[in-house]
């Protein structure tokens, strides 16, 4: 069970990660990217967010990319919450794939 404050700094976190993917997501990533869910640590150093990835051919290839600019990321988050939050916690990125499997289910019902 989440607190108040690890639920406040996680929709913080989602709000703003989700601004910066809007921006950057078609110009660097060549695909969209939305922040389904962020999840964060007790002591809210650890922030773990599941990407929904659409319009890419290979999604691997974009969590990895997303992961690789990780720093340059949290660089970006950390000018747009440094007001709000003593520290900037570290992310990590998730494919968060329940609309696949969503889609999965929907098939099989059909058939």
């Amino acid at each position: 069970m989440d607190t108040l404050r690890q639920q406040k700094t996680a929709n913080l976190i989602k709000k703003e990660l989700a601004e910066i993917f809007l921006f950057d997501g078609p110009n660097v990533y060549d695909c969209m990217i939305t922040v389904t869910k962020t999840n964060i640590t007790k002591d809210l150093s650890i922030a773990r967010s599941y990407l929904s990835i659409f319009n890419a051919e290979d999604n691997d290839a974009v969590i990895k990319s997303v992961r690789a600019n990780t720093k340059e990321i949290r660089y970006r988050l950390g000018q747009k919450i440094r007001n709000q939050v003593r520290i900037i916690p570290q992310l990590e990125f998730f494919i968060d794939d329940s609309l696949d499997y969503i889609e999965n289910i929907e098939n099989l019902l059909k058939q």
